[in-house]
């Protein structure tokens, strides 16, 4: 397992951007797989985006799509969320989360390392 650190919340406004940031600790993560996970007060958490740990396949939920961009700089040990047009339906606490699995084994239950997470306000 390795320790992760996610940083780059804050508040925004309607429309604007934020860049997440997850720093990996105690071991090279360039062939983990990688997950943004969010978790808004009195909803489940749920899967946002994720990366493949040796290819460059991602995925991102439908209410994000064509406004995220997931992606990894494994030479930093760090992954990137960065988020446009950002809505008042994004507001969470927004987790990483990374495991050494295949692209098609990514879900909450499969990634065992968890970084604290970083909140994200989106008002006016």
């Amino acid at each position: 397992q390795v320790q992760l650190v996610e940083s780059g919340g804050g508040l925004v406004q309607p429309g604007g951007s934020l860049t997440l940031s997850c720093v990996a600790a105690g071991n090279a993560v360039n062939h983990y797989a990688i997950g943004w996970f969010r978790q808004a007060p009195g909803k489940e958490r749920e899967g946002v985006s994720c990366i493949a740990g040796t290819h460059d396949n991602t995925d991102y939920i439908d209410s994000v799509k064509d406004r995220f961009t997931i992606s990894r700089d494994n030479a930093q040990n760090t992954s990137y969320l960065q988020m446009n047009s950002l809505k008042p339906t994004d507001p969470a606490v927004y987790y990483c989360a990374a495991d050494p699995i295949d692209f098609d084994e990514i879900d909450p239950e499969s990634l065992r390392s968890w970084g604290q997470g970083t909140q994200v306000t989106v008002s006016p």
